[in-house]
């Protein structure tokens, strides 16, 4: 389980920066360190805790997840004047590893909700 997160975080990482340097974009915004220190724990906590409940979905969800936000700690390492968000939609801009944040918590959840529903007879259980 552990290499599916690992293979989508790591597509989900290649897709933003890619995405960041060939889109040009005068829109950026500048994270401080401590937003990308952050970012870099969940993104680890999610790949290494997530596929511990062997769930493919729920795994899938943590990768996506952990990729986008690896790939807003390695684009605002890389870029120091700003995150670029090359994607604009009405007034807003964001990129690549914002949409997979939200798809990939979505997922997470979803997953996470479904794999609770069926085994609902064990959530009492004691620990």
């Amino acid at each position: 389980m552990t290499r599916v997160a690992l293979v989508a975080a790591a597509s989900v990482v290649a897709a933003t920066l890619v995405d960041d340097a060939l889109a040009p974009s005068r829109l950026s915004h500048p994270r401080s360190p401590l937003a990308l220190a952050v970012a870099a724990a969940l993104a680890a906590a999610l790949l290494v805790v997530v596929p511990r409940a062997r769930s493919l979905a729920m795994t899938l969800g943590a990768g996506i997840a952990a990729g986008g936000a690896a790939a807003t700690v390695l684009a605002g390492v890389a870029w120091r004047d700003g995150i670029p968000n090359p994607l604009v939609r009405g007034g807003i801009a964001f990129n690549v590893a914002d949409v997979a944040i939200a798809a990939g918590d979505a997922l997470l959840l979803a997953a996470a909700l479904h794999h609770a529903w069926r085994k609902r007879g064990r959530l009492f259980e004691p620990v």
